[in-house]
């Protein structure tokens, strides 16, 4: 049904509205001659990485990449094993098949659909090379006992904070705690850009400089490379629109934690699971997911009434056709299984407006009969 009532997201109303600084920044990129590795992107890399915490940002051509990049330097190869969750973007896997390294998946805690540590244990191999924990949703993992657990088993953490600009987990920004931490700025994210875009951030200064040369084909100066890399770098428009739009980043996780707030004073019924903050974590609300009874019949009842949700995500990657050949079935990992036949992503971005979100919260309420 076109045109939504309620939008999933909405774009367009905050493009509108920063619609004159990003025609400004445009013409000063054209205008400046220089599209690729020049004073936008570094100037962006600063200011992300002030913004994070980290010395260093190393900007890339998306999320994926990101991840692929980080997990090379650390020295994943193919054949090795990175442990992460099935319950996640596709891209997360992606990106470990992208380096030829093979999934190992644990399930997730039930409350927070993030990496369980408690199975870490019983994942590692001696092949293993990585843990990748995912912050989904906004919600950062459990950090603190993943990092006792990589410590003493002296694997790398390479953080997913693809849905966590600007989360905490006690007092920490996501993508602080490990070796590094891998962001996307695909334009649904709450830094997005208006392509694709994506950094990897850390404190290692060998790591970051082996990150430059690989985003740009192993060069250490024109012609001359050093080692085997690729062609995946943030360009100068791109960096341009989302040092635009950095500033603005705290305030419309603030928006959209009262959003979240609206949500959860407005749906107090038993059929709703609403999303579990834990003491210490402090979400930047990428995404409002719910636990839903019915939930296909519900997704298709919004849809009718002109209201936009979805499901992140409706197949769990070990169950995905393109990765059979690692040899799970389903009932390997129930509580990913579970979360994709109940989870619900309601109407959620910074412009959504407080009648939006009660037209929402009153076509749920009219479907379980609890109006």
């Amino acid at each position: 049904m076109h045109p939504w009532r309620v939008e999933r997201c909405n774009l367009r109303r905050q493009a509108e509205a920063l619609l004159p600084q990003l025609l400004t920044v445009t013409e000063e990129v054209l205008r400046s001659g220089t599209y690729i590795l020049g004073v936008q992107l570094q100037q962006f890399e600063y200011e992300f990485a002030q913004m994070v915490g980290r010395r260093h940002a190393v900007g890339v051509a998306s999320g994926t990449e990101a991840l692929a990049l980080a997990l090379i330097a650390v020295g994943v190869r193919a054949g090795d094993e990175v442990i992460t969750t099935p319950f996640t973007a596709i891209p997360t896997i992606a990106a470990i098949a992208m380096v030829g390294a093979r999934p190992v998946f644990v399930d997730i805690e039930p409350d927070t659909y993030t990496l369980n540590p408690e199975h870490l244990p019983k994942a590692v191999t001696s092949r293993t090379r990585a843990i990748v924990p995912v912050h989904l949703f906004g919600h950062c993992a459990e950090m603190e006992p993943i990092m006792a657990f990589a410590l003493s088993a002296g694997i790398p953490v390479i953080e997913d904070a693809a849905q966590a600009h600007g989360s905490r987990y006690r007092g920490q920004s996501a993508g602080t705690f490990g070796i590094a931490g891998c962001f996307s700025f695909y334009p649904t994210k709450n830094l997005g850009a208006y392509g694709d875009g994506g950094a990897v951030v850390t404190d290692d200064d060998q790591l970051a400089q082996q990150l430059r040369l690989l985003r740009n084909y192993g060069q250490i100066s024109p012609y001359q490379s050093v080692v085997p890399g690729y062609n995946s770098r943030l360009d100068e428009l791109q960096a341009a629109f989302l040092r635009v739009k950095l500033p603005y980043l705290e305030q419309s996780n603030r928006q959209r934690a009262q959003i979240a707030a609206l949500y959860q004073e407005l749906l107090d019924i038993p059929e709703i699971r609403h999303p579990i903050v834990r003491p210490g974590h402090e979400p930047n609300w990428h995404l409002y997911v719910i636990r839903a009874q019915r939930r296909d019949e519900l997704w298709r009842f919004l849809e009718a009434n002109g209201i936009q949700s979805n499901v992140y995500y409706p197949i769990p990657a070990h169950l995905q056709q393109a990765y059979a050949s690692l040899g799970y079935r389903e009932g390997n990992f129930p509580e990913a299984e579970r979360a994709a036949r109940e989870v619900l992503a309601l109407p959620m971005f910074p412009e959504l407006t407080p009648e939006e979100v009660e037209l929402v919260a009153a076509t749920i309420r009219r479907f379980y009969g609890r109006e």
